[in-house]
């Protein structure tokens, strides 16, 4: 999809602050380009200025700002991309000074966002997170008031929205707040029936573009979304799967992570992200045919960091093996096992690594004990956190929470009634 302005396609120059010309660097600066062109616009050039500190007025310095101006020129840009979040006074200095639009990470993020969200859940995710990153920058947004509707940074709420006065746009916020509160608690609620059905939940995790609906499809042979693109999922979708002993779990495919993950798309999509914080266990999917994969993987452990997860079950899914000669060791928390969605490797031993995970945490379930069985009854309290009790003509209907060795034992015996 190209981004069109004024009849032409939106042509972007990208810049940066860095201490040093590292390869980290121009890896942050692929990344940004890929952004970008997921976006629809084409990327033409680069520019880097080796600094301490951005400056506080033009992020770049005054001289390295008239460089970026004449690179716009020569390219025939119209857009210029920073890999920073710019303060709203950089944002518009920069403007003035280059004479063209200018943008930055979290705006492209953004942009991709707005234009994957088709769920009413996720458009108001979206417009949540724009209108919070928007409020600060209202005053004086020149080049972009000037065209309405086109490319990076005006897609989404929409310019009618935008132009409100400060008080209009924080009513619409507050009323965006209270719709995702309702989305979460429907969430919460929903939560609450698995687990009183005794049903777990995995969550997979990971960068974005790393394979979690593939593998999720794979796992489950459900119909996911699945492209070779950023950030293909917003909206969770949920899939049954059955263990080898016979326990359900819910699998959850959830939105993809990605470095400097914008803090207003983790706020506003907090009922979403809150599949990351109550699982059970999580499934950490990476995508280790990409030169980046140690780093992604940091990037996503610092994500469930901020979310409270990290501490969770963790399973490591080493995935896209068959794109690879040798599975590379990546250092992050979880049992990892080599994966090909596509293939289909090695996914039992995954839903094996899954259900010993969840053997290590109490489950609920729903058991009827005969009078004569007792015994059972015993094993039951001493082992585990018993919810309700009601007698019924031929035994005890009991709700317990108990770890599934237990509980496997009990069934094993009630079977034989």
């Amino acid at each position: 999809m190209h981004i069109v302005e004024r009849g032409l396609e939106e042509k972007a120059v990208l810049f940066v602050v860095s201490r040093s010309h590292s390869a980290e660097i121009d890896a942050l600066l692929d990344e940004l380009q890929s952004l970008t062109e997921t976006a629809g616009a084409e990327v033409l050039g680069r520019m880097v200025q080796l600094k301490d500190n951005p400056d506080p007025a033009t992020y770049f310095g005054r001289g390295k700002v008239q460089e970026l101006k004449a690179l716009c020129e020569q390219l025939s840009c119209n857009i210029a991309i920073c890999d920073d979040e710019l303060s709203p006074s950089q944002l518009r200095n920069l403007e003035k000074e280059l004479e063209i639009k200018v943008a930055d990470r979290t705006q492209v993020i953004l942009d991709i966002f707005s234009q994957r969200a088709t769920s009413a859940e996720g458009k108001l995710q979206v417009e949540s997170a724009q209108l919070a990153y928007m409020m600060p920058r209202l005053r004086g947004r020149g080049v972009e008031m000037s065209n309405p509707g086109a490319g990076i940074r005006t897609r989404g709420p929409g310019e009618t929205k935008l132009e409100y006065d400060r008080r209009r746009i924080k009513s619409r916020m507050a009323d965006l707040r209270e719709q995702i509160d309702e989305l979460s608690q429907h969430r919460s609620l929903l939560r609450h029936d698995r687990m009183i059905r005794g049903v777990p939940t995995v969550a997979l995790v990971g960068y974005t573009n790393a394979g979690k609906s593939s593998l999720l499809n794979a796992l489950t042979e459900g119909g996911a979304v699945a492209h070779n693109k950023l950030f293909a999922t917003l909206d969770p979708t949920a899939r049954e799967l059955l263990l080898p002993d016979k326990r359900r779990v819910m699998i959850v495919d959830t939105v993809g992570f990605v470095r400097k993950l914008p803090h207003h798309l983790v706020t506003a999509f907090r009922a979403t992200l809150e599949e990351v914080k109550f699982a059970d266990v999580l499934i950490h999917v990476v995508d280790v045919s990409h030169e980046e994969a140690e780093e992604q993987a940091r990037a996503v452990e610092q994500v469930l960091s901020e979310l409270g997860a990290l501490e969770k079950s963790i399973v490591l899914a080493l995935n896209k093996v068959d794109k690879v000669e040798d599975c590379p060791i990546i250092a992050a928390r979880g049992e990892a096992i080599p994966v090909s969605a596509e293939l289909g490797t090695n996914l039992a031993r995954l839903i094996e690594a899954v259900a010993n995970a969840l053997a290590d945490k109490p489950q609920r379930y729903s058991l009827h004990v005969p009078f004569s069985r007792g015994d059972l009854l015993v094993i039951l309290h001493e082992k585990g956190d018993v919810h309700s009790v009601d007698y019924t003509e031929s035994g005890t209907d009991i709700v317990v929470d108990i770890l599934p060795k237990y509980a496997n034992k009990v069934e094993a015996e009630l079977r034989k009634v």
